[in-house]
């Protein structure tokens, strides 16, 4: 069996981590309905549409 021969110093162990914390931006996509940008498999809050169904009624500010 493979054994390292020395240990992996914390700055090396460090190095490697932090490759996979990089924050994503969420995916946006435009609302079929009314062009509003929202995030993929989400209801869009300015028209109440998902999948070109009415899902919700928006609350008008």
């Amino acid at each position: 069996m493979a054994v390292p021969r020395s240990k992996t110093s914390h700055a090396r162990t460090k190095r490697r981590q932090t490759i996979n914390m990089k924050l994503k931006a969420p995916t946006l996509v435009a609302c079929s309905n009314c062009g509003n940008l929202t995030m993929t498999h989400h209801v869009c809050p300015k028209c109440g549409f998902y999948r070109g169904r009415q899902v919700i009624t928006p609350e008008n500010n």
